[in-house]
């Protein structure tokens, strides 16, 4: 523990756990209220794909809440128990903001491909480079304080462009949920809402990630004068 964690991470991680709890309680809300065209999760990310032209994407169940990912690789789009079968409007707005990233890969949308190539780099330097940093400071090895921050940075730049990522594919849910008339505009203020509180948690994320990357190098700093 030291100054710089109480200054710019406590803060972060603060925002993170209001992230959660706001993105649980307005899916919770929005999940109670039922769509008025009575259309599921699945039948939502199926009716969008066709109506874009995506044939060879797969929809699949997955286990847990809040789990819903596509998976850019194996062309697959996973929906969580409560969003796969569910007509409420929440689990509509998961479903299509899923969809947008289908139909990101589909256009070759530039951040998401960045994003997939930084996937390898990233879990590399999340899981080995903060600790290579306090190796260096231990030990008082400069060049592993320095690699480490290096690979850290790499797990930050990845956050930072998840965020076009998703705030683009949440555009493209409410965009593409509109103009196939899926939910009237009244619902759509809903959907707009939980994908909001979906967006505060990758914002919190990022801010979490860059302000551990600038607390290292500023203990880096520190421990050059």
């Amino acid at each position: 523990m030291d100054i710089y964690y109480l200054i710019l991470v406590v803060p972060a991680i603060l925002l993170s756990l209001y992230a959660q709890i706001l993105v649980k309680s307005t899916f919770a809300k929005y999940f109670r209220i039922k769509s008025a065209r009575n259309i599921s999760g699945r039948e939502t990310a199926a009716l969008l794909m066709r109506a874009n032209r995506i044939q060879q994407v797969a929809i699949q169940r997955v286990r847990g809440s809040l789990t819903d990912h596509y998976d850019p690789g194996a062309k697959v789009l996973r929906l969580s128990d409560p969003v796969y079968g569910d007509t409420s409007i929440a689990a509509i707005g998961v479903a299509a903001h899923e969809t947008g990233h289908a139909i990101q890969h589909a256009v070759s949308y530039g951040p998401l491909a960045l994003r997939s190539t930084l996937v390898p780099v990233a879990n590399i330097g999340s899981s080995v480079g903060p600790w290579l940093a306090i190796g260096g400071f231990f030990f008082s090895i400069p060049i592993l304080i320095h690699l480490g921050i290096i690979l850290f940075g790499a797990s930050v730049l990845f956050y930072l462009v998840t965020l076009p990522v998703e705030f683009n594919a949440s555009a493209r849910a409410v965009e593409i949920l509109r103009s196939n008339y899926v939910l009237s505009e009244s619902e759509l203020e809903g959907v707009k809402k939980v994908l909001t509180a979906a967006a505060l948690t990758y914002v919190a994320a990022a801010l979490t990630a860059l302000m551990s990357f600038l607390r290292l190098i500023l203990i880096a700093r520190d421990r050059e004068r």
